[in-house]
């Protein structure tokens, strides 16, 4: 399966933390930013599109925006949704 555009729309960006980094050498999950609209079906064959590897499961989570200020004024920063992939044993994502 080769990568297409659509692939590209769904998985945003990798998140790449101590926490996540962790995550990736302990138990083989990855953790990416999506559109607020791809569901686990859609996510999971643009991550094994994009990356060529065995996705075993696509957990999911929407994040609230945070609330940010620009002077005198607050406003709430957009939604995100997270995704959280386990990939086969002997796969790996080289992100870095």
């Amino acid at each position: 399966m080769t990568a297409t555009a659509d692939h590209y729309r769904i998985v945003l960006r990798p998140l790449l933390t101590e926490k996540t980094t962790g995550e990736q050498e302990r138990s083989n999950r990855y953790r990416f930013e999506v559109a607020a609209s791809a569901n686990k079906v859609q996510i999971r064959e643009a991550v094994a599109g994009l990356f060529q590897v065995k996705v075993l499961s696509v957990r999911t989570m929407i994040r609230p925006g945070k609330r940010r200020r620009r002077g005198w004024t607050y406003f709430q920063g957009a939604p995100r949704k997270l995704a959280v992939v386990t990939l086969a044993e002997g796969n790996k994502i080289e992100l870095l």
